[in-house]
């Protein structure tokens, strides 16, 4: 637990508050959610964001020191996070976007939230399309096999593709330089692999009667997460007896929890939560 975490852990339980814990996902750090941790604030609930293990504090150090991200996995940062949600003295509600998704879902599956929204979320077992958009947007990591153990970084272009295809050059350029860093590879090798791996760490408790009310976000012109794959995840996960939502956001890409449009999707994920947390 990082000095970071363990602060926030502290503060949320000093707090009379219900927790939200935000989880990013791959190629963006904790502080990619900051606005949204002050607007859940001031709606009365208490953020928690928290960092993948050996996660750097901010995006120029991660830059500088790439290595620290290489070879992580799934499994190990599911972990790492149920172990600092165990922490809480309150059961919080999760949100997460991307990978973050997947682990919103993964930690849902074990019972560890009172209300989960996964934002265009990596897909898991069970999940089965292969969209052609998805494919392109992890070839930076899936065409070389040496990537497994390395941090891979996204070049402006690649970038552009897959998180920022439904905004502006300008804007694009400027999520780019504040909130880019690399990633570690093996999540998509993962993800990738996962419906032929019958051990893979990339699988989601989807029937545990304890995971509660689930919303699935999908960004109508995500290229890394299209429709496809969010619809394959909300109907292996409508069979839970819990609650499953998904809604569709209009005119979004990948970039949609970090860009100028990111409090229209803040208050979807707010407006889910308040109804059960």
């Amino acid at each position: 637990m990082t000095t970071q975490d363990e602060q926030l852990i502290e503060r949320a339980n000093a707090a009379d508050r219900t927790p939200v814990v935000l989880v990013h996902g791959l190629w963006l750090l904790a502080s990619s959610w900051d606005r949204w941790a002050d607007h859940f604030d001031r709606a009365g609930y208490i953020p928690v964001p928290l960092s993948w293990p050996g996660d750097p504090g901010t995006v120029e150090e991660a830059n500088r020191r790439p290595e620290v991200f290489a070879g992580q996995t799934v499994g190990q940062v599911a972990d790492h996070l149920a172990g600092l949600i165990g922490g809480l003295k309150r059961k919080p509600a999760i949100i997460g976007h991307s990978f973050g998704g997947l682990l919103t879902q993964m930690l849902a599956g074990r019972g560890l939230s009172a209300a989960s929204v996964a934002i265009d979320p990596a897909p898991f077992r069970g999940v089965l399309p292969l969209p052609v958009s998805s494919l392109r947007a992890a070839a930076p990591v899936l065409t070389d096999p040496a990537n497994r153990k390395r941090a891979v970084p996204l070049t402006y272009a690649q970038f552009r593709y897959s998180f920022a295809n439904a905004v502006s050059e300008e804007e694009a350029r400027e999520l780019y330089d504040r909130f880019a860093v690399p990633a570690p590879g093996a999540p998509l090798f993962q993800a990738a692999t996962a419906n032929i791996n019958p051990w893979t760490e990339a699988k989601v408790d989807t029937g545990n009667p304890g995971r509660g009310p689930l919303l699935i976000v999908s960004g109508e012109k995500d290229h890394t997460v299209p429709w496809a794959l969010t619809r394959a995840a909300y109907r292996r996960q409508r069979r839970n007896p819990g609650i499953t939502e998904i809604i569709e956001m209009k005119d979004r890409g990948h970039a949609l929890t970090i860009d100028h449009g990111w409090r229209e999707v803040a208050d979807t994920a707010l407006a889910f939560v308040r109804r059960f947390v």
